[in-house]
């Protein structure tokens, strides 16, 4: 079936959650998946695994509404026998070998409000990156839909502005063969 002359292709299907609570660490890690893995309670039997005898658990929010750590992510991506690397912000992205790196994870300081009033405090929010039919998307759950960023060259201006902005950290989501051969990053 061909299309009507001047119509333009459907985009891809790209799997989106929005922002919930403060559950941006499930929502990161189902996008950079594309697709519902991870539920509150499911990060929260994580944080009952790293901390079993812990009365306030030191890997989420203490009002049980989400906020998980990085130790939380990782844990998830190790359950599917994937692993998290954290990339050194002092190496140059043109060592980053994007096609060996199923997504990433960015760990961003966000600014806090209460309706619209902005206030002066900054918290922690994880953002998804992924690739999906060669465009790379910025999959943040604070975002009303995906945003795509294009090609390698896209999304490395992307991770460039992130990380001069400063406390920005950068999680590669990648094969356990991946990882254990660093092949997610480039010699040459």
């Amino acid at each position: 079936m061909s299309q009507a002359p001047g119509a333009q292709p459907s985009p891809p299907s790209v799997y989106h959650e929005r922002q919930r609570l403060e559950l941006c660490a499930v929502h990161a890690l189902n996008n950079v998946l594309q697709q519902q893995l991870f539920s509150q309670e499911a990060a929260d039997e994580i944080c009952k695994r790293l901390a079993p005898d812990s009365r306030l658990n030191p890997h989420r929010s203490l009002l049980g509404t989400g906020n998980y750590d990085v130790n939380v992510i990782m844990a998830a991506l190790q359950g599917l026998g994937l692993a998290a690397v954290w990339w050194d912000r002092r190496r140059p992205l043109s060592q980053l070998a994007l096609p060996q790196v199923l997504g990433l994870i960015l760990n961003l300081p966000s600014p806090v409000s209460l309706g619209l009033l902005s206030l002066p405090l900054r918290r922690r929010h994880w953002v998804a990156l992924r690739q999906v039919d060669g465009i790379y998307y910025n999959l943040d759950s604070k975002l009303r839909a995906p945003e795509a960023l294009g090609d390698e060259d896209g999304v490395r201006a992307f991770l460039a502005t992130a990380l001069a902005q400063g406390l920005c950290e950068v999680l590669l989501v990648v094969t356990k063969e991946v990882e254990e051969k660093s092949c997610w990053l480039r010699t040459d």
